[in-house]
């Protein structure tokens, strides 16, 4: 008897719309603070962990913002005493022999004590202090910076789950790594209900959602694997709020990836996002280390690269970028006036009511009407 395989319809960013709301609010009325285990953050946007957007210095620009950077435990921050100098030789490489050196800088070995003094770097400016790891090196190097002073730690991979087959003795455990540091533990990323539940179940406190969506990641192209950011986003927050129904406890959700434009930041929330990850709007920022160049955490792999370095130019400061004036009209400056804006017209006066606003299927979304802006006539 043939099997038949149903395909499930899935939505990205460009295919929906946010309906109006029956009533408005003023912007400046509304509130966009989201916590993690009591730590509250004011603008609801964390730093990716890439080298190009993680020193400890763009940590104190982002927390002026009001926002939170995270910077990468495996990145040079820990592997140079001078990491700027790391940085700088990945952003002068050519097109034709990037990868190479990326693989060459990221072998050199991590330093432990780096760790610690990055750490102190970060605090000295006056912001929160969260790092990243992969599960891998997690129980090895998490506490370390968790003793140091690092307030939160996010456990990341290209795919995560809370069951995980491997020929190691014993592999991550969440439950036994939480008894290890007494900080907020955010883990990602994961794209589905099932895997969202599981991972919450674990006793985690953050969850990160995207498979392959940032622009600096190829994963969706070299391996296939991904799930469009909105559903991602609905599926997982369907699981924080079933599972908060059960037990009492929230879990945050964050869409990591993808998103480039105020548009995209209120869809994220819209869709049940607490907050979102973004790396190359960063990147773009005068602040940024390195300088309108960006790269994933997972280039360096020296078998299967599966980022790619993306010259995304340098477009404004982090102020633009999050609170403007805009000097541009196609979105990608004052993030968070959008989404003020948008929670005004939709009558949301926080981040949880933004979850409850309609989202309807729009394909046409970014091109009705818009033939002169896209010089179509």
């Amino acid at each position: 008897m043939v099997r038949l395989r149903e395909l499930r319809r899935t939505y990205g960013f460009d295919e929906v719309a946010i309906a109006p709301g029956a009533i408005t609010v003023n912007p400046e009325m509304v509130d966009t603070e989201f916590s993690i285990s009591g730590m509250t953050i004011e603008t609801p946007v964390l730093g990716s962990a890439m080298d190009a957007v993680a020193s400890p210095a763009f940590a104190g620009e982002m927390h002026k913002q009001g926002a939170m950077s995270v910077m990468n435990l495996e990145g040079v921050q820990t592997r140079y005493d001078d990491p700027q100098q790391a940085i700088d030789e990945i952003a002068a490489a050519t097109n034709e022999n990037v990868t190479s050196v990326m693989q060459r800088i990221y072998s050199v070995p991590i330093k432990e004590n780096l760790i610690g003094e990055r750490v102190e770097e970060i605090k000295k400016t006056g912001a929160h202090c969260a790092v990243s790891v992969t599960p891998a090196l997690t129980k090895s190097l998490g506490p370390l910076a968790v003793e140091a002073g690092a307030e939160m730690l996010v456990v990341q991979s290209t795919v995560t789950t809370a069951r995980h087959s491997s020929n190691s003795a014993k592999g991550l455990q969440f439950p036994e790594l939480l008894e290890m540091v007494n900080v907020p533990v955010v883990v990602g990323n994961c794209v589905g209900y099932a895997v969202a539940t599981e991972i919450m179940e674990t006793g985690i406190h953050g969850l990160l959602v995207g498979v392959g969506p940032g622009a600096a990641c190829t994963t969706r192209e070299v391996t296939g694997v991904g799930v469009p950011q909105v559903t991602a986003t609905m599926d997982c927050a369907q699981a924080r709020d079933d599972y908060f129904g059960k037990t009492g406890k929230y879990i945050p959700i964050i869409t990591d990836g993808g998103i480039r434009t105020g548009g995209e930041l209120c869809k994220a929330i819209a869709s049940g996002a607490d907050a979102v990850m973004i790396g190359t709007p960063l990147a773009q920022s005068i602040e940024a280390p390195a300088k309108g160049f960006n790269w994933g955490m997972a280039s360096p792999h020296p078998a299967l690269p599966r980022g790619t370095r993306v010259k995304v130019g340098t477009k404004g400061t982090l102020e633009q970028l999050f609170f403007g004036p805009s000097s541009v009209s196609n979105g990608t400056q004052n993030l968070i006036g959008a989404l003020k804006a948008c929670m005004g017209m939709v009558g949301a006066m926080n981040i949880r009511e933004m979850h409850e606003v309609e989202i309807v299927v729009a394909p046409s979304i970014k091109t009705e009407g818009k033939h002169y802006q896209l010089g179509l006539t």
